[in-house]
């Protein structure tokens, strides 16, 4: 393909814009006693030879990038707990200036790898000197523990491009059912840690209103 900048560019727009409106999700929950679901957000667009590479892998066109590949622009939204996954779905779901057209599951179905996530995909308005162009972008939302184990699962398959030693695919399985447990384990004392986490806050409220 000719132009990547040019092609990539409502991606890298899109990217932006959404990280700024997801990040405003997350600071509203500062003004309402409530949990925030949302810890943190991130965003990338997917580098040109990661793009080529899986283009080959599936069989896509060049020129279909643009409707068959979803994840060109991707965002992450870390939860601390797994509960808390679905309510950002629902936030998510809620807004109107982006359509949600695909949601796939993988914490009630995870992957055999042991991958768990929930992606959402979305068609996105770009405005542009030319006019509104809708583009996808994929919305995967899961819990600190989750993104470590698919941060490391990641760099595993870079390194062996997806052909995984048995010890090691073994180990990476153990290792997501571990991570799982993990969660399961936080979010039964979910109470504990809120109320540890609102006393620190209000601790450091009090401190930093001494010192001024």
């Amino acid at each position: 393909m000719k132009h990547w900048d040019q092609f990539l560019g409502p991606y890298k727009q899109a990217v932006e814009e959404l990280k700024v409106k997801l990040k405003g999700m997350r600071s509203q929950f500062d003004f309402v006693p409530e949990h925030s679901p949302i810890e943190f957000v991130t965003g990338r667009v997917k580098p040109i030879a990661s793009i080529l590479d899986k283009a080959n892998q599936k069989g896509i066109p060049l020129n279909r990038l643009d409707v068959e590949m979803q994840d060109i622009a991707g965002m992450r939204m870390m939860c601390q707990f797994v509960d808390d996954i679905m309510k950002v779905v629902e936030l998510l779901r809620m807004r109107n200036d982006f359509e949600v057209v695909e949601e796939r599951d993988y914490i009630s179905h995870e992957k055999a790898s042991g991958y768990r996530s929930y992606h959402v995909v979305i068609a996105y308005p770009v405005q542009t000197i030319h006019g509104e162009k809708k583009i996808l972008a994929e919305i995967q939302i899961r819990t600190l523990a989750m993104n470590f184990w698919a941060t490391v699962e990641h760099s595993l398959n870079y390194k062996y491009k997806g052909q995984f030693p048995s010890d090691i695919q073994m180990r990476l399985q153990r290792a997501a059912e571990a991570a799982f447990r993990l969660d399961e384990e936080m979010s039964s004392i979910r109470g504990e840690i809120q109320d540890a986490q609102a006393f620190f806050s209000q601790n450091k409220e009090k401190q930093q209103k001494n010192k001024s």
